[in-house]
């Protein structure tokens, strides 16, 4: 090869790669001017629940830290997957991001083995922070003869097939602790989906069916009337809105283990920088008095974590809950 030739093949060589680099997001974000435009949250569910509400609770918070807007897109459909999907296929730049709940990471990918669920919840995302946690609520009707976890094992033990619970839609988190709860027991009940938890709360009341799992805020109003007893919450350790509440782990089931949380997440390939800005804001936010306030409002508290503690805890959760799903043969489709 010529000197000439040679020459050429290197500018050419070189203007690929610069070209290359430019075009990377890693090279064209930089992480202390971002963000240098709105950023939109995509809800994969209908406005006004609780994933819609933290959203907008964080959006307005680094909004202010941000001096951009933060948006808010509901966009619902098969079972949360729809949204998701859009996020996983979105510009890998920072500027849209995922709110979601435990299932889409953790759940839906078991549960749409037919239809898939259009991603990959650990391939296709940049985990980035929890944001909120709660608990799940254990109720009975009121005129359930039990009055604890222990005696409702043994009363569903001695009806077999006597007992119903409710749930707001088969795959959600309240569907499936029940079932975990089944499952650890070595107990059964016929599974009664609502679409959605207004319906299976006041069936709940109304001594339609026997058990539910479901969100505090929706339960204790009917707790207080009288029409419904709380009878344990599901994660592993006490929580300061449901003072006096015995978990289920304590009551019976030294390894029950089901707690409701949102995360936030971008598509993969996002620049890290991006991520640990975002990570370092959420932190900073889940200090916020107001932020505490308006989350513990909705019966859920501030959480934030490491990206690769998001993704352990995610990872493991699937795991879980896989192996759940596949003895149990739950299917969303």
């Amino acid at each position: 090869m010529t000197l000439h030739k040679t020459l050429k093949s290197l500018v050419t060589c070189g203007t690929v790669l610069l070209a290359t680099a430019l075009g990377s997001p890693a090279w064209a974000q930089d992480a202390s001017a971002y963000p240098a435009r709105p950023v939109t949250f995509i809800v994969p569910y209908t406005a006004g629940g609780s994933n819609d509400v933290v959203a907008r609770i964080l959006g307005e918070k680094l909004g202010s830290y941000w001096k951009q807007s933060v948006v808010v897109e509901n966009k619902p459909g098969a079972g949360g997957n729809l949204g998701a999907s859009m996020v996983a296929r979105a510009a890998p730049d920072g500027y849209t991001l995922l709110i979601t709940p435990n299932n889409l990471l953790t759940m839906n990918p078991a549960m749409y083995k037919k239809t898939g669920v259009g991603y990959d919840p650990l391939k296709d995302f940049s985990l980035i922070s929890l944001i909120a946690t709660g608990p799940i609520l254990l109720a009975v009707n009121a005129k359930l003869p039990v009055n604890s976890v222990g005696e409702l094992i043994a009363y569903a033990k001695a009806h077999p097939e006597g007992l119903s619970y409710a749930s707001a839609g088969v795959g959600t988190p309240h569907h499936l602790t029940a079932e975990l709860l089944k499952s650890m027991a070595g107990m059964d009940m016929l599974h009664v989906p609502y679409r959605g938890a207004v319906p299976a709360v006041t069936d709940l009341a109304a001594g339609r069916v026997d058990v539910m799992f479901g969100i505090p805020n929706s339960l204790m109003p009917f707790v207080k009337r009288g029409d419904i007893k709380a009878l344990a919450i599901s994660g592993p350790e006490p929580v300061p809105s449901l003072p006096n509440m015995p978990t289920i782990a304590a009551e019976a089931l030294p390894d029950f283990n089901s707690t409701l949380w949102i995360g936030l997440a971008a598509p993969a390939g996002t620049p890290l920088p991006v991520i640990e800005k975002i990570n370092a804001d959420i932190a900073k936010a889940m200090k916020e008095k107001d932020v505490i306030a308006a989350l513990e409002a909705q019966g859920l508290a501030p959480a934030w974590n490491t990206p690769e503690q998001f993704r352990a805890m995610a990872k493991e959760d699937a795991e879980r809950w896989t192996a759940l799903i596949e003895e149990k043969n739950i299917s969303a489709e």
